[in-house]
Order: structure tokens, then sequence, then C-alpha cells
């Protein structure tokens, strides 16, 4: 079992191909690009853990929705994003959160749509992934974006995100705040 991470699919938005100069000539190319990307990585017996902006579900777009998470292999878990409505979150996930811990082998990680100041285990080595930001800003070496604009629309796995944070700036902001108050 493979725990896989990212953020921003934005299923059926119109408007993100030209907001973030996605390289598709169509909401549906882009849709089928990124269930593939996911699709030929995970295994029925994968953790697919979503951080938020699943979908559009204006006009009639739950339906779109449900449909492309359900051609999505693997246990799906929801991290809520800004754009995830209620129609969202009733889709069939095996959890959602607001944010969640898990460990996967050695590794910690904090879940969460948007990037955090601190997170729980911070100094310890805990890494935050995140979205929200899209290509905006790719983390830092404790904090890791896995939204599909920075993974060429595919999921990463741990060993992915491990060898990602290793090769980012520090910021060091967990060490200035942790243990204020």
């Amino acid at each position: 079992m493979t725990h896989w991470f990212t953020a921003d699919l934005h299923f059926g938005d119109e408007g993100i191909l030209r907001y973030f100069g996605r390289p598709f000539r169509s909401i549906t190319e882009m849709n089928n690009a990124i269930i593939d990307a996911i699709a030929t990585r995970l295994k029925d017996g994968d953790d697919l853990w979503v951080l938020g902006d699943v979908a559009d579900t204006s006009s009639g777009g739950e339906e779109l929705a449900r449909t492309l998470i359900e051609r999505l292999p693997g246990r799906k878990h929801l991290i809520r994003g800004n754009h995830d409505d209620a129609a969202i979150t009733s889709l069939p996930w095996t959890s959602h959160h607001d944010l969640t811990e898990i460990t996967d082998g050695s590794e910690r990680f904090v879940l969460c749509h948007y990037p955090l100041l601190s997170w729980n285990g911070a100094r310890q080595g805990a890494i935050q992934l995140f979205g929200h930001v899209h290509d905006r800003w790719p983390g830092s070496d404790r904090q890791v974006n896995v939204g599909v604009d920075l993974w060429d629309f595919a999921p990463a796995n741990a060993a992915d995100i491990v060898i990602r944070a290793a090769g980012q700036k520090s910021l060091n902001i967990a060490d200035q705040i942790e243990g204020v108050g």
C-alpha cells in the first residue's frame, strides 16, 4: 500500500485553464490527463489524498465530479479546500478532513489544503503538505506543495516528496515560532 498526494485538480473548471495557463486545449483533455496520471500510478490498495479543490460543481458539475472520482483507483481521502462544497464532500470518500496527520514509513505528514506557518511536529521533522497556491509557491524544506500544477498533473508519493523537500530552501519559520505561548 502506497500513499499518494495531490491537490487543486479543479475538474470541470474552465477558468483554471486560462488563469493558471494549464497546457490543455480543453477542460475534457485536462480532466482526462489528470485521471490518467493518477490511474497509472495508483493500485487498488493504495490511498489517494486529495488536498482540496477537487472540481467545479456549478452548472451540473456535481455529476461530472462524481463520475471522475469514481474512475480513480484506490481509497480516496479528501482534505477540504476552499472550493469543496457539500456536493464534493458528499462524494464516496473513504474519509474527509480539514486537516489530518498521517505516517508513511518513517515519514510524518501534516495535510492541509493551505500552507501553514506552523504545524504539529514541525520541529521534529514532520512535513506539511498543501495545495491552494497552485504554482505560486513550491514550499520549503519542510513544506511541499503537492498541487498538480507543480507535479506534471500527477500525484506524488512520500519518496518523491522527501526528495523535493530536501531540495527546497529552508525558511525556518517553524523554528522561529514553535514553543511560543
